[in-house]
């Protein structure tokens, strides 16, 4: 008999539906918690408990293109800062004043923010069909901030939660247009650990300031629960999986399930939270996925290391 193999892969599809479902349940606990976690304090500890597991792991490989990644920090500064340091915080904050299931649903839009931002950054025009599904992808944003009511954006009373989500989506989309410049031969985990240990590096002063200010955690079971399932499952875990799958399937597959993490965000914050889903989010999402699908995922976002990542 042949020798047995030593484990069984677990299929990619699978890996893809589970990245996409810790992603959402860090948008729902960010949500659940945060009036027990200040906003800089939940995305540096989250933060810096992935670099605590990452280091150990990638530290071989770190040395070895330690001076390839030191002589291109004019690219990995910016990308640690928009992508790790910068993208949670401003989602965390906005958590505070909108429910899970907004910012999960503003979230989808990203695709839309990446044609927008290449073409900004790289003069890439985006085709007719790609810039009618940005605009249709901003009308339904435009619905969810707006609660279904066209006179809430005209007075401009709406939730400031919703324009600190609409801004981490933008840090986002500058992020994955900017990881095209990521220096070639650079092994994944070693890129990923440089990234954290720079966004850790940037919320550290952040987190000072927000001490000062008076921002404390709630030192229960509850905190440090939530801190390590947002280290190691929307942080580490779906990364890994996002990583291996997209080597399998390839980004475009792999990106079409990113859409997963409306339905996922919904469900559970309705179950979990109890939050209301109303026909105005159902609407919202539906322009959006219609805007997304028009821009044919001119821009979808994949892992660090491989050309871009999950928003989570």
């Amino acid at each position: 008999m042949g020798a047995m193999r030593r484990h069984v892969p677990a299929p990619p599809y699978l890996l893809l539906a589970l990245a996409t479902l810790f992603w959402s349940g860090n948008f729902v606990l960010g949500r659940a918690v945060s009036a027990r976690i200040p906003p800089v304090g939940m995305a540096f500890w989250r933060w810096a408990g992935a670099l605590a597991v990452l280091l150990p792991l990638s530290y071989p490989r770190l040395k070895e293109q330690w001076p390839l990644l030191r002589g291109s920090w004019k690219t990995v500064v910016p990308l640690g800062i928009l992508g790790v340091g910068s993208f949670n915080t401003l989602v965390y904050v906005g958590l505070h004043d909108t429910t899970a299931t907004n910012a999960v649903l503003l979230n989808s839009a990203c695709p839309a923010f990446i044609a927008g931002v290449t073409f900004l950054i790289r003069g890439q025009r985006a085709t007719r069909r790609q810039g009618t599904g940005i605009l249709v992808s901003l009308l339904g944003v435009a619905t969810i901030v707006g609660r279904g009511a066209p006179q809430t954006l005209l007075s401009l009373s709406f939730n400031p939660g919703d324009l600190w989500v609409l801004t981490a989506v933008l840090c986002w989309a500058v992020y994955t247009v900017l990881l095209g410049r990521r220096p070639e031969g650079i092994h994944p985990m070693a890129f990923l650990t440089v990234l954290v240990g720079v966004g850790v590096a940037w919320l550290a002063p952040l987190y000072a300031v927000e001490i000062v200010r008076g921002g404390r955690m709630t030192p229960d079971a509850v905190t440090f629960g939530s801190l390590a399932y947002l280290a190691l499952l929307p942080s580490l875990a779906s990364y890994v999986f996002w990583n291996q799958a997209v080597g399998e399937v390839g980004p475009t597959r792999a990106g079409a399930f990113l859409h997963l993490m409306p339905a996922f965000g919904s469900l559970l914050a309705v179950l979990l939270l109890g939050e209301s889903f109303r026909l105005y989010h159902l609407l919202g999402i539906g322009l959006i996925l219609a805007g997304v699908t028009l821009a044919g995922g001119a821009a979808k976002p994949g892992p660090p290391g491989r050309g871009g990542g999950a928003s989570g």
